[in-house]
Order: C-alpha cells, then sequence, then structure tokens
C-alpha cells in the first residue's frame, strides 16, 4: 500500500468522538491533524502491514500529515525484529515525533534483545535537547535498565536531565517513580539528597504515593521529602 492508500483506510477506521478526546489530551498536535483510529485497529494495521511486507514506502514518506500516521509508524517499528534495522529506523523517525502519545507507544521488540546496543543510543538521544529524543531515552532507560540490568549509572542519566520541557520532566518523574518501586534502597538518595530538577523531584513523590506498588511506610517517609515552593523559589 502506497502513503495515500494508508491514509484513506485510517480516515475508513474514523471514530469522531475519539478524534475529539485525542485533540483534548495530545495538545500539541492541532485538531485537524487527528484522524481518529483507536489503538486496538491501528495494531492490527500495523500487524497487516508488517505481514504483507510492504512497509518501507510508508515508512519513508516523513514528515507525516496525520497524528495517526505517526501512531501507525510507531506501532510499524515495534514490530521490527532486526536490531539494526530497528535502530535505523528509530533514528529516521525520532526527529519528526512532536507528542507524547506517539512518543511512548514507540517500544521495539528487537532492543530486548541487545541492551548493550541500545545503551550508546540512549546515551546520545538523552543529551539531544530535543523533547521526544530525550523523552524517548528517559522511557526506554525506565523500560529495559530498571531490572536485573539496574545500575546507579542509568539513574544518574536520568537525574542529570534538566529541561523547561513539561514532556520531558513528567516522563523522568516516572522513571524515578517506578525506579522506587523497583530499586527502592538505591534509588531514595536521588530524593534524600535533591540531586533531581525540583518539579521531577516532587512529581515523582506524587506518582509514588498514587502507588500500590510502594509500601504505606515507604510513603509516609516520601512525604517528608517533598520540597516546598518557597524552596524552588529559592532555588531559582
Amino acid at each position: 500500500m502506497n502513503r495515500d492508500e494508508i491514509v484513506e483506510e485510517l480516515f475508513r477506521m474514523r471514530d469522531n468522538d475519539y478524534a475529539l478526546l485525542q485533540a483534548k489530551i495530545i495538545p500539541s498536535v492541532p485538531a485537524d491533524r487527528i484522524i481518529g483510529v483507536r489503538t486496538p485497529a491501528l495494531r492490527t494495521f500495523a500487524g497487516d502491514l508488517c505481514r504483507s511486507g510492504d512497509t518501507d514506502g510508508f515508512l519513508s514518506c516523513l514528515p507525516h500529515r496525520y497524528f495517526d500516521e505517526n501512531q501507525l509508524h510507531a506501532f510499524v517499528i515495534s514490530l521490527e525484529k532486526d536490531f539494526d534495522k530497528c535502530m535505523e529506523r528509530v533514528e529516521a523517525f525520532l526527529p519528526y515525533i512532536d507528542n507524547w502519545a506517539t512518543c511512548d507507544q514507540l517500544s521495539p521488540k528487537a532492543f530486548k534483545k541487545a541492551p548493550e546496543k541500545l545503551l550508546p543510543c540512549i546515551r546520545t538521544w538523552i543529551r539531544s535537547g530535543k523533547t521526544y529524543t530525550v523523552r524517548f531515552a528517559v522511557g526506554m532507560l525506565m523500560q529495559h535498565f530498571l531490572d536485573d540490568r539496574f545500575s546507579t549509572e542509568y539513574a544518574d542519566m536520568a537525574a542529570a536531565v534538566r529541561s523547561e520541557e513539561y514532556y520531558v520532566n513528567m516522563m523522568t518523574a516516572w522513571y524515578f517513580a517506578t525506579a522506587l518501586a523497583k530499586q527502592y534502597d538505591l534509588i531514595i538518595p536521588y530524593l534524600e539528597e535533591k540531586r533531581l530538577d525540583v518539579r521531577v523531584h516532587n512529581k515523582a513523590i506524587q506518582k509514588s504515593l498514587e502507588s500500590f506498588r510502594i509500601t504505606d511506610e515507604q510513603k509516609a517517609y516520601l512525604r517528608t521529602l517533598k520540597v516546598s515552593q518557597s524552596k524552588k523559589t529559592a532555588e531559582k
């Protein structure tokens, strides 16, 4: 299928109510660029395209006009099994990601197979200064380097991120809240010693307080570590 045929198919799957909802929760994308295709339908379509072996034309047609094309693009890349081919496609696509939803939907299966090859790329992305490239890098640290492969070296990478961008700070806070749930003893010093941007610090605590994976005792202690607004002002 060529790009026009793909867009035509996306419009056939359109859900107007869903398009309105998406426009509200993804403010960085103009409403007229949102078709309104639900995620399960996009995933199915991505699978069909991959099985057909006919994705190169669509993936090379950047930038896309519609948000739904970007979502489909992310799902197609995520299904690629060959690491090197997948990474090539990720690198080509990252500069065109313009919203948190597409960034977070890009979750390549191939990355699980070769974390040692993924890590140098994460190091580059996290220093890029580009909002959704940095967000993606922190997300990959969270997804692939918080369990058996965890090292405080990786937490240091996330802690070093400094950004005025809301979507970068929210992902970094999500990283540390998840890290607290999985590696509490090693992560709590980052809060005790105030190593994080204050916005990330407080949001990570908030997310942790909402988590079922954090004990009541841990939550009680985390509440004592919140940084006041006056402290935030003083640090500016």
